[in-house]
């Protein structure tokens, strides 16, 4: 089985994020897509960030009604800091049959070369990139950034160009929340009824 994972915090996963999967899962040559909830950084602030089994929840609700798409939470599992090639090969030894891909969007591609043991995962591992909409902030900080050409046309480096991109924060969506705001259309039915029972982010 050919499987794209796709890491997130998932803090709450929204439409875009579904999007996205479903695309990936669709209209590629993957067979499913998993969704990885990354776990929280124990060194980073969690007044925002949801605990780990209630975002893992969120996912799970968002997506139970697509074969294609499964939550996954094997990076709780293990030794932090997680990092993304460590998972890869855990995965690998769990599932010797399957093929994992990484799913990204463009502007991670563009710091690829910073990640951990970035060669590997090119090495090993296909890379199914998605165009990404970006803040003005993030534009102009790409443009200083030197690109790395040879990355981009790397033969591991897959582009879907004609993925559908919506401009949708987590973030955003948290901060809707805590001011009242309508936010019926960025999130599904049920993630919507699941954050307004328990309260989250008011």
């Amino acid at each position: 089985m050919k499987v794209g994972l796709y890491f997130g915090t998932f803090n709450p996963i929204h439409v875009g994020h579904l999007i996205i999967a479903n695309y990936m899962a669709d209209y590629t040559e993957l067979d499913q897509v998993w969704l990885v909830v990354s776990p929280q950084n124990p060194l980073k602030e969690k007044n925002s960030i949801l605990a780990d089994h209630h975002r893992l929840a969120l996912v799970k609700i968002a997506i139970d009604d697509n074969p294609k798409l499964r939550a996954t939470d094997v990076e709780f599992k293990l030794s932090k800091p997680s990092y993304t090639v460590n998972t890869m090969i855990h995965l690998k030894e769990l599932y010797p049959d399957h093929s994992f891909s990484l799913i990204m969007g463009e502007d991670n591609l563009r710091t690829l070369h910073k990640w951990y043991n970035h060669d590997y995962l090119l090495k090993n591992h296909k890379i199914y990139v998605y165009p990404r909409a970006l803040t003005f902030q993030e534009e102009n900080d790409i443009q200083s950034d030197e690109p790395n050409q040879l990355l981009f046309k790397h033969p591991s480096i897959i582009f879907c160009d004609d993925a559908p991109v919506m401009k949708v924060s987590a973030s955003f969506i948290r901060n809707a929340i805590k001011m009242g705001k309508d936010v019926r259309y960025l999130l599904t039915e049920s993630v919507m009824k699941y954050l307004d029972e328990m309260n989250f982010y008011r």
